[in-house]
């Protein structure tokens, strides 16, 4: 499998999404009359369910209190970050402002400087009840080396899901520096669903699955701010890294009967893009610039990454998106731009309707084809001018 790229050395071919399309089916669906839901698994009680499959991505540009409760009115759920600027200062407006109006070269070496204020364990508790106190879902993501720390304080607080999140997760970490999370022993120990990301392998997947979680996040460096495939040269195109982990749910399932649904993680910033990935196998998808540009989104217009705040070596940058229109927009529409970036979800039932899927099962069986000139066939004058489909 794969093609020589040299001597005794081959390469997989990968995708991503411009490099697919979705083929219309034989039979057609009126878009109101398919579901959406999505459903993660709980121990002891009923599944934790939502009207929409999407997610807003644990960033600081993107999730604060009050966007969590808008995203759970809407239907879907959103992230917070345990070790941004929410849980390191009481007043995280001032120093969102500080990084909105940072002059570009400056901004690498400003937010390295205010990510190095240690998280105040009193506000992950804080933060986590003012979101329950809003009747808000609460979710919220730490990395594996706080995740059982953190992961305390946020369930005694109320927690409804916890994310432990890095750059590449994988069960066997070797670290002689510091101790490792045990994966296993904290999914069984915590009491709420812990999702686990990212990774974009099928062996790893099916390994972290062994582990318990409830679900699993794909995607290594494809978000619109985060520079890691750039720094580090890791990654793997979101279509391909998405049909390798559904293989691996799908393995996962008939051996155990235990479903552990997939979220695809970053690259999409267009209704197309999310209809993709989940007609790719995705159970749900994880969302950030495309929130970025809402009126409730705590970064004003402007969005970074994670990793962006890294003390040696930064792998992100602060971009603006601007502010097009609220979260309800984005979501629902109606859309006010012509560039597919409002009403993701409209954009996802008329995609299932044209391809006469039903449920989201039936849409993971939709016919994909290869297609790198679907987003530029017939569009000559949109690209030229800059608009719809040609839009930069």
């Amino acid at each position: 499998m794969g093609m020589w790229i040299g001597r005794n050395r081959k390469a997989r071919v990968t995708y991503g999404f411009d490099e697919i399309a979705l083929v219309p089916g034989r039979v057609t669906i009126n878009p109101h009359e398919v579901d959406i839901k999505w459903r993660l698994s709980r121990r002891d009680a009923e599944p934790l369910s939502w009207k929409i499959p999407i997610l807003a991505s644990a960033m600081d540009g993107v999730v604060d209190v009050r966007f969590a409760i808008a995203m759970s009115e809407l239907g879907g759920l959103a992230v917070l970050n345990l070790e941004g600027v929410q849980t390191r200062y009481k007043s995280p407006q001032e120093v969102l402002q500080k990084i909105i109006a940072a002059d570009k070269a400056e901004i690498t070496a400003l937010l390295q400087k205010i990510y190095q204020e240690p998280v105040q364990p009193e506000l992950i508790a804080a933060r986590v009840r003012q979101i329950k106190d809003g009747g808000a879902i609460a979710a919220v993501s730490s990395i594996p080396q706080r995740a059982v720390e953190f992961g305390a304080i946020a369930q005694e607080a109320g927690a409804d899901v916890f994310v432990v999140q890095s750059t590449v997760s994988t069960v066997r970490h070797i670290s002689s520096e510091y101790r490792s999370l045990e994966l296993e022993k904290f999914c069984r120990e915590m009491r709420i669903p812990v999702i686990v990301g990212n990774t974009v392998g099928y062996d790893v997947t099916l390994e972290i699955m062994e582990c318990g979680p409830a679900a699993v996040l794909v995607g290594v460096g494809p978000g619109a701010a985060c520079t890691s495939r750039g720094v580090l040269g890791l990654g793997v195109p979101q279509v391909t890294a998405t049909v390798d982990c559904a293989a691996a749910r799908d393995a996962y399932f008939k051996k155990t009967s235990r479903y552990v649904p997939i979220i695809t993680d970053g690259g999409m910033s267009k209704g197309g893009d999310v209809c993709k990935a989940l007609a790719c196998g995705a159970d749900a998808v994880m969302v950030g610039s495309a929130f970025a540009k809402a009126h409730e989104a705590p970064g004003a217009g402007y969005h970074w990454g994670m990793a962006t705040p890294h003390a040696n070596l930064p792998r992100g940058t602060r971009i603006k998106v601007g502010a097009t229109g609220s979260l309800k927009q984005i979501l629902f529409g109606p859309a006010e731009v012509d560039d597919g970036s409002q009403n993701l979800v409209g954009a996802v039932t008329t995609c299932m309707g044209n391809v006469g899927a039903a449920t989201l099962a039936e849409f993971q069986q939709t016919e994909i084809i290869i297609a790198p000139s679907i987003k530029t066939e017939g569009k000559l004058f949109q690209t030229v001018q800059s608009v719809g489909m040609g839009a930069r």
